[in-house]
């Protein structure tokens, strides 16, 4: 961990990430590619030590309040958030000035944060979503080695929806040859509709790899499932989009369970509802971040 002035703290579309680099050890993550130009161990995490009052300052600009968005290249409740509480401080000014926010995170951490953001919600608009790839608890300690369980992902999740918080699901990477099975999904499906999410963000079946993502990806396949990293080399090259041959029947499958309770499960439909701003006061909404 090291300390970082940021020069802004909200994107285009008003997302925002604290942290930089990340201690989860997901052996799929795209955020170590090379494209980011990270100029640090990805392990040493940079700390925006700044960035309350970057983010107080782009608040207090804004015409229009609207969904602000965390969590898209760095959990913003890594382990040092215990002790930093630098999302705490962020959310709390969200809170004092009526924005709403979308979180995605892989921690049961964010219950620390659960009557702020009950207090966010009841104004305007709180959505909490996780990342899901997995039922295999065993099979998770090796994809997400420093992550929450699968288990208290879900766990999360439904106590989140218990106190009226809308909740969603990134259901990927599913890995080919790895995870990409009948049996998998249908066992994070269970967990996705026992946990009551309203969405969930699926672009396909697979994995994308880009430079420096796909050699951590491959040392660690070396390491934990011997001679996979020359099937993934056979199957895909050096191919970004790694689909995986199950894709056609999961994707019936998926589709048609989320139809019938309900869920949102169409892309551009998920993004537009994880964006939606709402003032539950005065009955504002709108559609897309501001």
């Amino acid at each position: 961990m090291h300390p970082i002035c940021a020069k802004s703290i909200l994107s285009a579309d008003n997302g925002m990430n604290l942290y930089r680099g990340c201690t989860h050890g997901c052996i799929y993550c795209d955020s170590r590619s090379t494209c980011y130009q990270m100029d640090h161990l990805f392990e040493d995490v940079a700390v925006k030590v700044n960035a309350p009052e970057l983010l107080e300052a782009a608040l207090r600009r804004k015409r229009q309040r609207c969904m602000i968005g965390t969590g898209s290249m760095c959990d913003p409740y890594l382990p040092l958030e215990r002790e930093l509480k630098l999302t705490r401080r962020c959310l709390e000014l969200i809170d004092r000035y009526d924005f709403g926010i979308s979180i995605l995170t892989k921690s049961d951490l964010i219950l620390r944060d659960l009557e702020l953001l009950r207090h966010i919600n009841q104004k305007t608009r709180v959505v909490v979503c996780t990342t899901l790839t997995t039922y295999d608890e065993e099979l998770c300690r090796v994809l997400e080695p420093h992550a929450c369980s699968t288990r208290q992902r879900f766990e999360m999740l439904r106590t989140m929806r218990e106190q009226g918080i809308h909740t969603g699901v990134w259901l990927c990477p599913i890995l080919p040859f790895l995870n990409d099975t009948e049996e998998n999904l249908h066992g994070l499906l269970e967990y996705c509709f026992a946990a009551g999410v309203e969405a969930i963000v699926n672009f396909g079946f697979g994995v994308t790899l880009r430079d420096g993502s796909r050699q951590y990806f491959y040392r660690q396949l070396d390491a934990q499932f011997p001679g996979m990293k020359n099937r993934y080399m056979e199957a895909f090259g050096d191919r970004y989009q790694c689909t995986s041959p199950n894709h056609p029947r999961l994707w019936a499958q998926f589709r048609q369970a989320c139809e019938a309770r309900g869920v949102i499960r169409e892309p551009e439909k998920a993004m537009l509802w994880l964006r939606e701003f709402r003032d539950q006061r005065t009955g504002e909404q709108m559609a897309l971040f501001s």
